[in-house]
């Protein structure tokens, strides 16, 4: 006959508990193992991320956000002007973009922002 352990209730405080929160937003660190090293359910930690108190300032300015773009005909000069030296897109990012003709253009993962800007040119032109 085996006897079941007994589990012990553990209660976290709020330093551990944002502790434990901040580990999850190390690059290639997931959550469950984050809860493995700490013998925990994945799903508490989940539930930690959600809570405000637990969050860190990196976590609120991570959020991703579209914001609207226009160009209108009238601005199409600024186009041609601007300089073609733009950094490359960090891996994993997108952008979409809304043309004045109703198309959409999405691009997503790493990609040169001059090239980009030399379609971009061509489509409006």
């Amino acid at each position: 006959m085996t006897l079941a352990k007994k589990r012990v209730r553990r209660t976290w405080s709020d330093d551990e508990k944002r502790s434990i929160c901040l580990q999850t937003l190390v690059p290639g660190v997931s959550a469950a193992q984050v809860a493995r090293r700490y013998a925990m359910n994945a799903n508490l930690i989940f539930k930690w991320l959600k809570d405000p108190r637990f969050q860190s300032d990196e976590q609120e300015t991570e959020e991703s956000a579209f914001l609207p773009v226009e160009i209108s005909t009238a601005n199409t000069s600024l186009l041609h002007s601007a300089t073609d030296n733009f950094p490359p897109c960090q891996p994993g990012g997108s952008i979409k973009i809304e043309l004045a003709s109703g198309h959409h253009l999405t691009v997503e993962g790493g990609f040169d922002g001059t090239e980009l800007a030399r379609l971009l040119k061509g489509l409006v032109s």
